[in-house]
């Protein structure tokens, strides 16, 4: 049979334990290693150095040795014996398990009771058959042990994948999520999230502002995680400050290669086109942009905001067919698919480029703040943050989230209509009002919002206001000042008249909407102060 016992058994023996393995391990291995049953085969002496626990695993269903359950046989070289078990992975812990599996027991339950000790290694692990190593039983019981528990391993996960199956579209909600990024250690208030999942889903582009630290990457990325069913369905990629064109981002036909193309090391355009294959239109796909203003945005950035939103394709070359370095055909121009969502992190310093208003115009803003309360909490209790516990605990929700997404339809609403006018006539007066396309995001905004997390009116004007029609405020004193009046008595209770030496004295149950108004009257002590102000603050 293959692999064969007793001569790994004999290879095993040949290691010195704590030395470097033989030739006659590597011999085994390239001998042996091939598939069994339809699972992969990997076999160890050690690493660099002979193992006292030499093994051999049998992999499959995306299982694999350092994250994973496979069955494995466990050579315990100073007990003579060999295990065949149903392993678990120590490096990682495993997201599938063996089901009930009692009253078997486990490798350190049987060392504990017949040699008075723990196991060195892999006591987690379960027992199946133990054989006496200078005794091994017949080459067909051998056999006949091993498709055993292989064909269990396999029964194992056709049922795992009936129940993924059942569980594939389960419908979305935030509840979840905000569970999971606590329990990762990570500190973010529920409307945060709320606000930050809602953009997504109006809109595949999402700008995340503040002050470096702030958590804006941070929560990109534990979404993404959860929401995911593994690694190949999202990038981060930083930004350089030598970004200059669109290079790094769409590669570049080799110019000395007629049939060769350059795809960028960022990976970015990779999930592009996988995104935009029929294959995957079930499957959301996403860039994190991170630090992305610490270049010119509308250098490297350029195309995609062209195609955003004119459903045109990007061209990445003319003439014959190219291929990457694999042998990969890349097509000849791109588009961006609705199942591909952008999330740049941006930060506000010295060092970095604050965005246009057609950049600012086709995304949705959520500006990070720490206060005082946030930093006092987080050194109460600082936590260690674990962002591989979320790994894919949403996806069974991936599909209904991209369902809610591509519904782009808005309901009329004449409170929202007389709000919005209101706010359009002042901004008007400084050359910031706005058209039809960030009209018809607000609403869309403010459906999303109650789709995912029924909210006030109130509290779904002051988000949409927030993030849509303040990032491209921007003045000097002289000018902006009037209209900052306008729009602050805008966000308060029947009030006639404003002053910003009164500011913290009005109360809470006066103020329509506490986010806009709290970042208006940040703005207006800026312009104060420094005889200038805008969206973007440090």
């Amino acid at each position: 049979m293959k692999p064969d016992l007793k001569e790994f058994i004999r290879v095993a023996n040949e290691q010195k334990t704590g030395q470097g393995t033989t030739d006659s391990a590597k011999i085994y291995v390239r001998n042996n290693n091939e598939a069994k049953n339809g699972l992969s085969v990997d076999i160890s002496f050690g690493v660099g150095r002979a193992s006292a626990i030499p093994w051999i695993a049998f992999t499959g269903f995306k299982q694999t040795v350092s994250n994973g359950i496979y069955p494995v046989y466990l050579y315990y070289k100073d007990y003579n014996i060999l295990i065949l078990a149903y392993g678990i992975s120590e490096t990682n812990p495993p997201e599938q398990n063996w089901g009930n599996l009692s009253p078997i027991q486990s490798i350190k339950e049987y060392f504990e009771k017949n040699h008075s000790q723990k196991p060195a290694r892999y006591g987690g692990s379960s027992v199946y058959k133990i054989y006496n190593a200078d005794n091994l039983p017949s080459e067909n019981t051998l056999q006949s042990d091993l498709e055993n528990i292989l064909e269990f391993f396999k029964s194992q996960f056709t049922s795992i994948k009936k129940q993924k199956a059942n569980k594939l579209n389960e419908p979305f909600s935030t509840t979840k999520l905000v569970v999971d990024i606590s329990e990762s250690g990570l500190i973010f208030s529920d409307a945060l999230i709320n606000r930050f999942v809602a953009s997504l889903l109006t809109k595949p582009f999402v700008l995340l502002t503040g002050l470096s630290g702030s958590g804006k990457t941070k929560i990109a990325q534990s979404f993404v995680q959860w929401i995911c069913e593994n690694e190949s369905l999202y990038k981060i990629i930083p930004v350089g400050a030598d970004w200059t064109n669109r290079e790094p981002l769409l590669g570049y036909p080799n110019g000395l290669n007629a049939d060769e193309y350059i795809l960028p090391d960022s990976g970015a355009l990779t999930i592009i086109i996988e995104a935009a294959k029929p294959e995957n239109q079930n499957k959301s796909y996403f860039l994190i942009l991170d630090e992305m203003n610490l270049s010119h945005v509308e250098r490297y950035f350029a195309d995609f905001l062209s195609v955003m939103e004119s459903n045109d394709k990007i061209n990445l070359y003319s003439g014959n067919a190219r291929k990457d370095l694999e042998g990969n055909e890349v097509p000849n121009e791109i588009f961006w698919s609705k199942n591909l969502f952008i999330i740049g992190t941006v930060n506000i310093d010295e060092t970095t480029y604050m965005f246009s208003p057609k950049v600012l115009d086709r995304a949705n803003t959520i500006e990070f703040r720490v206060d005082e309360t946030n930093i006092k909490s987080f050194f109460d209790l600082p936590s260690k943050i674990d962002l591989s516990v979320l790994n894919s605990k949403g996806a069974s929700m991936a599909q209904s989230f991209l369902e809610i997404s591509q519904d782009n339809s808005i309901d009329k609403d004449e409170e929202y209509t007389a709000i919005f006018v209101k706010f359009f006539n002042e901004l008007k007066k400084v050359g910031a009002e706005f058209g039809y396309r960030t009209a018809v995001e607000m609403l869309l905004l403010i459906k999303k919002l109650n789709t995912i997390n029924n909210i006030s009116k109130n509290e779904s004007i002051d988000i949409a206001v927030m993030q849509k029609l303040l990032p491209k405020l921007h003045g000097s004193r002289s000018k902006i000042s009037k209209v900052l009046d306008a729009l602050i008595l805008l966000c308060l209770k029947e009030c006639q008249a404003f002053s910003i030496a009164k500011s913290d004295e009005i109360l809470a149950e006066n103020i329509l909407y506490p986010i806009a108004y709290e970042k208006l009257v940040r703005m207006y002590k800026n312009a104060l102060d420094n005889g200038f102000t805008s969206y973007a603050e440090a």
